[in-house]
Order: C-alpha cells, then sequence, then structure tokens
C-alpha cells in the first residue's frame, strides 16, 4: 500500500519509531538524486499514433539544435516498431517532397532515433515520454519497471490525456522525477503541449520538463494533476452538451456547428471536433471521469 506525499512528510517530520521504519518507503519514493540540468538521451516508449509524432519532433530538434544525443525508440513487439519507424519515414519524406527539409536533414533526423524492442537501451536515458495504451494498470506496471531499471537520475513522463498523473507516480518508485507531458494530435503540427505536476514533482524537474518543451519548439502550459488537465476538462463537457443537444432534437449537427463558428468564433463546430478527436476517446474520457469522480 502506497503512502500519501502528507502522510510521508508527517512521518519524517516525527522522531519516532514510525518514521525510522519509514525510512526505506521514503528513500524509495523521494529520490534524493539531483535532477539533470538537461535531458541529452530521450527515450520514447510507444510509436502509435502520439509516440511517433512525439520521436518525430524531437528528433527534428535534435538535428536542427543538437539538444540531444540520441533518441531511442522503443517498442515491445517488432511489428508496432517498424510500423513506428514507416509513419516517421512517410512524415519525413513528404517534408522532403514539399521542400520543408532537404534530403539531409531528413537524414540527420533520422539518423538521431534508434529503434529498439530492447527495453534495456532505456536504462540510462535522462527523459522517457510514454505513449502506449491508455490502461492504467498496464502503465503502472511498465512504470513499477523502469523504476527498477532505469538510472536514478532517469525522469519519466505519461502523454495520457486523462489518467491520473499521480497514481502513475506512485508506482514508479520515484514521483519527485515524474510528470505529465499531454500532447495533441497531430504532434507534428499542434504546438500545445500541456506540462502537469503533481504534490509530488521536484520544482526543478517541472522547470527543466517545460524548458524541453519549448527547446523542441512546442508551447508549454502548467497544469496540476486535475482530471483531463486544461483542454480536456473544459472540451470534452462542451462535446458532450453538442452530443446531448442533437440527441433531445434541438438543433440538427449542421446548425450546432456553424453555430459555434460563426457565433464562438471556433474553426470547427463540436460534433465535428468530437468525430476529429475520434467518438471511442471522447467515451473512454467520460466513462474514466464518471467512475473515478461520480459526484462531479
Amino acid at each position: 500500500t502506497l503512502f500519501s506525499a502528507s502522510t510521508v512528510r508527517r512521518l519524517l517530520a516525527n522522531n519516532t519509531s514510525s518514521s525510522s521504519n519509514f525510512l526505506h518507503f521514503a528513500r524509495r519514493h523521494l529520490s534524493s538524486t539531483t535532477p539533470v540540468s538537461n535531458f541529452d538521451k530521450l527515450g520514447c516508449i510507444g510509436l502509435g499514433l502520439m509516440g511517433h509524432g512525439i520521436a518525430q519532433t524531437a528528433a527534428m530538434a535534435a538535428a536542427k539544435d543538437n539538444i540531444h544525443s540520441s533518441i531511442i525508440a522503443f517498442e515491445s513487439d517488432q511489428k508496432f516498431l517498424d510500423s513506428g519507424r514507416d509513419r516517421i519515414q512517410k512524415s519525413v519524406d513528404k517534408l522532403v517532397s514539399k521542400e520543408k527539409l532537404t534530403s539531409s536533414q531528413a537524414d540527420a533526423l533520422m539518423g538521431k532515433i534508434t529503434f529498439t524492442t530492447d527495453r534495456d537501451a532505456l536504462n540510462d536515458t535522462d527523459l522517457i515520454v510514454e505513449a502506449i495504451i491508455e490502461n492504467m494498470d498496464l502503465k503502472k506496471q511498465l512504470y513499477s519497471d523502469l523504476g527498477q531499471q532505469c538510472k536514478p537520475e532517469t525522469v519519466f513522463a505519461s502523454n495520457t490525456s486523462s489518467l491520473s498523473i499521480t497514481q502513475m507516480a506512485e508506482a514508479s518508485g520515484r514521483p519527485d522525477k515524474f510528470v505529465g507531458i499531454h500532447f495533441f494530435n497531430p504532434v507534428q503540427i499542434m504546438k500545445l503541449v500541456e506540462v502537469i505536476k503533481t504534490e509530488y514533482t521536484d520544482p526543478t524537474v517541472f522547470d527543466n520538463t517545460v524548458k524541453w518543451v519549448d527547446q523542441i519548439g512546442k508551447v508549454a502550459v502548467k497544469c496540476g494533476d486535475t482530471p483531463g488537465f486544461i483542454v480536456n476538462r473544459l472540451l470534452v463537457p462542451n462535446l458532450i452538451q453538442a452530443m446531448l443537444m442533437l440527441e433531445r432534437g434541438d438543433a440538427t449537427t449542421h446548425d450546432i456547428d456553424i453555430s459555434m463558428q460563426l457565433g464562438a468564433g471556433n474553426p470547427m463546430g463540436p460534433l465535428h471536433l468530437a468525430d476529429y478527436v475520434g467518438l471511442d476517446t471522447c467515451l473512454f474520457i467520460m466513462q474514466g471521469w464518471v467512475t473515478d469522480f461520480p459526484e462531479e
């Protein structure tokens, strides 16, 4: 059973046998290692829809400004690794065909990435960005394993759009070196990145993560570990209200969408956007909120 951060602080403040017995836990969960000042070696776990875009974006910045000596792109299954590599290659080739990259720049970008199914290759990375399936049990197990195998200084970051950063941080065994880094789809185009901290997060780790987001050409916004963070907390209920209006027969799909485009200045209407985001994604987020926060 894991203790809350407030319990950790209380036990450590008391000069009792309980606090002495607690030191092993405290050492495991509130690491004393000094955070690295920059993230020279980057790890990316998961090369699906979001993960391949994160790896490509970081590699482009690394090739241009040398912010990373290398990027380790990991998938446990060779099939998914090959698929992720192909996605990145096709995206880079498209940039070359549009003359937004030269062939040499494209080669330099791809050369920054090492594709592997060997998880031990992540052991000496400075920052790991995880973008696997949105399943809390899988993520907790992954971070528990990574916490034991990676060097003590490695910072972990989850790209989850709706799951609790705190729960994953506790599972990692190094919650002070754990943040959320929520990119938006498509990663290569969307500028915004939400950087999420928990009550455990070391301020230096958080500041370094915000700086890294800026270094890869994105705009960071800071947020606490609240359900949905900033964007989804505001956006998803809006999308659901549009669906309810349609379900009740209050207005048509066209009229709902055009109203928010012309009346609120949105680039696309809420029902169009819900399709773009993915109705399965909207459902997943709402189911999670209803389960975890039934009173809200």
